[in-house]
């Protein structure tokens, strides 16, 4: 059992952990109304709390302005723990460790070679670079309540729960059938959460970017492919199968190219990175990667421009049959691609207010995401704060 001090706590001190966990640092007022409980409560607890150095004052730079003088803000303590977070795609890994008041206080990105993205190479570079993190952090392991791992493939369950086993994958083709949270977890000796990339994009978004506030968002991530996710009303839409939001395999054309899916004509074909590419080979051979691509449709190479927005008005098409059946009041575009911004997001919109009925279209915004490349790491540190006490206790 990991944190032995968790269990300890009962009743009102559970609440302001819990509380001070889930929203982050507050002050005793935010916590009177997060918890309920009264201010003498509040205070009380809070006292015997920070004597187990589980709570303390928060740094008075990080309050936000209220234009008088600051409320005095408290947090948990490095003590409370710490989680991981792991975000695996196709040429990269990334590694953060975050304590539980929210703060990062380790990131790391590796690049893996193409050739070899078998599970087991994968896991072992994972499970050295959070050790690295952890050491340069200052923690151990056993400070460690659980770790978060996204991966750009379906995943069925979670490695809490019903094992978290990676669908049939064609980015990851031999992950398939695989269980990696158990994996990790032997290697690690801490919890492991397995979970789609996108989903947690789409967590982070709504956490902490350009979601906040929604209560129902559409998460797109265009990068090599097309991915995406749904979040209603706090809760993440999976799936019985865990595909839910895998826009990139819907068709457009059933007698269109072969997708790797075994489909014809679906949308990865049109407006996944990869496509893009392959698109822009012959007119700008030295657009090599998404980041160039991007970079050059923002300079006004002409070609560049072009293929983002024949991009963004596919995608267009395909979500307003989405927006027609969910009704969403946002939809929130992350991945490489996405930070092209209006140069895809316009042409996104228009497509879609055409293809969706307009009550529908009426109540909906549709913007680029805040949180660039980083979404599905935040999304990994976020959904191992929020389920802290389960992998914890």
């Amino acid at each position: 059992m990991r944190q032995p001090w968790l269990p300890d706590l009962t009743g009102p001190s559970r609440r302001l952990v819990q509380a001070l966990r889930v929203d982050g640092p507050a002050t005793r007022a935010q916590l009177v109304e997060q918890t309920g409980l009264s201010r003498a409560t509040v205070s009380g607890y809070l006292t015997e709390l920070v004597d187990r150095g589980l709570v303390a004052p928060a740094d008075p730079s990080d309050a936000l302005p209220t234009g008088g003088r600051p409320a005095r803000r408290v947090q948990l303590t490095r003590r409370a723990g710490v989680v991981v977070g792991v975000d695996v795609g196709r040429t990269h890994v990334r590694t953060a460790v975050a304590d539980l008041s929210h703060r990062i206080v380790g990131e790391e990105v590796t690049t893996l070679p193409v050739a070899d993205l078998g599970a087991d190479a994968v896991l072992d570079t994972v499970a050295a670079q959070v050790e690295d993190e952890l050491g340069r952090a200052g923690a151990g392991t056993d400070d460690v309540v659980g770790a978060v791992v996204g991966l750009p493939t379906p995943v069925v369950g979670r490695a809490a729960d019903t094992g978290g086993t990676v669908a049939r994958s064609n980015i990851l083709p031999t992950w398939s059938g695989r269980t990696p949270g158990p994996a990790l977890q032997e290697r690690l000796g801490v919890p492991v959460i397995v979970e789609n990339d996108a989903n947690l994009g789409a967590v982070a978004e709504v956490r902490w970017g350009a979601g906040r506030g929604s209560r129902s968002t559409i998460y797109l991530k265009m990068a090599t492919g097309v991915g995406g996710a749904l979040v209603l009303d706090g809760d993440l839409l999976r799936g019985v199968s865990g595909t839910a939001g895998e826009m990139g395999h819907v068709s457009l054309d059933p007698a269109g190219p072969l997708c790797r899916c075994g489909n014809r004509g679906c949308l990865e074909l049109t407006a996944g990175g990869s496509a893009l590419l392959q698109a822009i080979r012959s007119a700008g051979p030295h657009y090599t990667d998404l980041r160039a691509l991007v970079a050059g449709a923002q300079d006004g190479d002409q070609a560049c421009r072009r293929l983002i927005a024949d991009a963004g008005a596919s995608v267009g098409v395909v979500l307003g049959g989405l927006v027609n059946v969910l009704n969403p009041d946002r939809i929130v575009v992350g991945g490489e691609l996405g930070t092209a911004g209006d140069l895809l997001v316009e042409p996104l919109r228009r497509a879609l207010e055409q293809s969706a009925i307009p009550a529908a279209a009426e109540q909906l915004t549709v913007v680029p995401g805040s949180l660039g490349g980083r979404a599905e790491l935040l999304g990994a540190l976020a959904v191992g704060i929020r389920e802290a006490d389960r992998l914890g206790g």
